[in-house]
């Protein structure tokens, strides 16, 4: 059978476009892609690269503080989100043309269009126009969700974050997910007064326990409102039958509606920043406790896009939340249409994204059946301050086998000479009857940086002794990491 393409992919994210570039450029395929929207994906438009470059902004909050301690002499002044909006925008734009260019110089024939799948090698395009694959890949990435309450749509997502045409005076986040800690450190950065709600008794679920303790203690110091233990359970359009009370018992129920409080509804109510937004929201919590804010953002999870694609019809199987079920290899239960990235909600990070692009590559076009490696993955958090996190937590690794903890807090040179109360956390996780590195976790500036290069050691099985063979790189924070020589508990 004679067909369009080799290969089709739908989703112009960094899995889609990364396996479309390299079957037309290496392996020599007919590629075409369909992207509905923005090519770059999640990642580039409206995740990882804006997130990003959203955190190094509201970093500089500090600097001045912190110069002057050291000497400097600077001056204070408030954040420019239009500035910072459109050199963002821009630089997005720039991003977006690299991603089209690739794929032009690749060869790929690219579709700005929605695609359906008609059967197992035919996909139906929003342009009328109908195409045929021997392969079909999916990666058409996921999406943010609301919960389901009365007027969430006053709401926004995490992808509203980066088209607000100002920043709103006082945010309420629901959520206690990286993407809710990330955006609460964010916005308070950048002087937002924030309010963060989180139905668990702590937050960052999943990831190791002290580290995700130090995390919340260092966001509470910081001024972040965060109170666990606490959801939302209605929300509407503030009026004068709304006003500012905290009903609820115990830290709640001290923090009563100030003047403040009462006039800056007042301002909010006569019209003011937020009625861009559709005007201020009034707030219920689980506790009693009643707010209005500015703007409330909903960072409670992502589904994967797979609605009215045509993909259950065809005989994909799709799991409880939408997700693409796959094999080792990325393929589905049609022979022919294989899925990657978060589409197929394994592990939802744009590396692993790209890794099982190139694995589908080398198993469909370069005849090496290669299954995706999805163990002892490093990834970050960049709260403030950041998280580096590769492997078992000590939590997950004491119900598994018998290991050694190793941990130091301390208070880092930098901050602590500027005055600053920050501290950072160092910690090993280490099987007692192999010596090797379970777990690496580390609370610190630039632990994104620290766990990439950690993370090589520990993907390659080292030891506690390998680490301690290293010397140390003084004076540095990381240097923590060989210096630490007796466990601080066993079990």
């Amino acid at each position: 059978m004679s067909f369009d393409y080799d290969l089709f992919v739908i989703g112009g994210g960094s899995g889609g476009v990364r396996a479309a570039r390299v079957a037309a450029g290496d392996a020599g395929a007919k590629v075409a892609l369909a992207e509905m929207d923005r090519y770059g994906g999640t990642c580039v438009i409206r995740g990882c690269v804006p997130k990003k470059l959203m955190v190094f902004a509201s970093e500089y909050n500090e600097v001045v503080a912190d110069a002057k301690a050291y000497g400097w002499e600077l001056r204070d002044g408030p954040f420019d989100w239009q500035s910072f909006r459109t050199r963002l925008n821009s630089e997005l734009d720039r991003l977006e043309g690299v991603y089209r260019s690739l794929l032009a110089q690749s060869g790929v024939e690219t579709f700005d269009a929605r695609a359906v799948l008609k059967d197992a090698h035919t996909i139906e395009l929003s342009t009328g126009e109908t195409k045929t694959a021997k392969h079909i890949l999916v990666a058409t990435g996921g999406h943010p969700v609301r919960p389901a309450i009365a007027n969430a749509e006053l709401g926004i997502v995490s992808d509203d974050i980066f088209h607000l045409e100002s920043l709103p005076k006082s945010i309420l986040i629901i959520g206690g997910g990286y993407i809710a800690c990330e955006f609460a450190c964010i916005l308070h950065g950048l002087g937002v007064e924030v309010t963060q709600y989180y139905r668990g008794a702590q937050i960052l679920r999943g990831f190791d326990e002290e580290a995700r303790g130090l995390i919340a203690e260092s966001m509470r110091e910081r001024g972040i409102d965060l109170r666990t233990g606490t959801n939302i359970v209605e929300m509407a359009p503030a009026s004068d039958d709304h006003t500012i009370s905290n009903t609820g018992t115990g830290s709640d129920a001290a923090m009563g509606a100030s003047s403040q409080d009462i006039a800056a509804v007042a301002e909010r109510q006569s019209g003011s920043q937020s009625a861009e937004r559709g005007g201020p929201i009034w707030v219920k919590a689980t506790n009693g406790r009643e707010k209005v804010f500015d703007a409330v953002l909903f960072a409670t999870g992502r589904d994967p896009n797979t609605s009215d694609m045509g993909l259950e019809q065809i005989g994909v199987k799709l799991g409880r939340r939408g997700e693409v079920e796959v094999d080792e290899y990325s393929q589905t239960a049609v022979p022919s249409v294989f899925a990657i990235g978060d589409v197929t909600d394994r592990v939802n990070l744009t590396p692993v994204a790209i890794r099982e692009g190139m694995a589908f590559v080398e198993t469909v076009f370069k005849g090496n059946p290669t299954p995706v490696d999805h163990d002892l993955i490093p990834s970050a958090i960049f709260t403030q301050p950041e998280m580096g996190t590769i492997g078992l937590s000590e939590e997950d690794a004491r119900e598994q086998e018998p290991v050694e903890i190793y941990c130091t807090s301390f208070r880092p040179m930098q901050t602590a000479f500027a005055g600053r109360t920050d501290r950072v956390l160092m910690k090993l996780v280490v099987s007692v009857e192999t010596r090797k590195i379970l777990g690496c976790h580390i609370v610190a500036p630039n632990a994104g940086e620290m766990i990439q290069l950690a993370g090589i050691a520990v993907k390659m099985g080292a030891t506690k002794e390998d680490f301690d063979r290293t010397v140390a790189v003084h004076p540095t924070m990381s240097e923590e990491i060989v210096t630490m020589k007796t466990p601080v508990s066993t079990a």
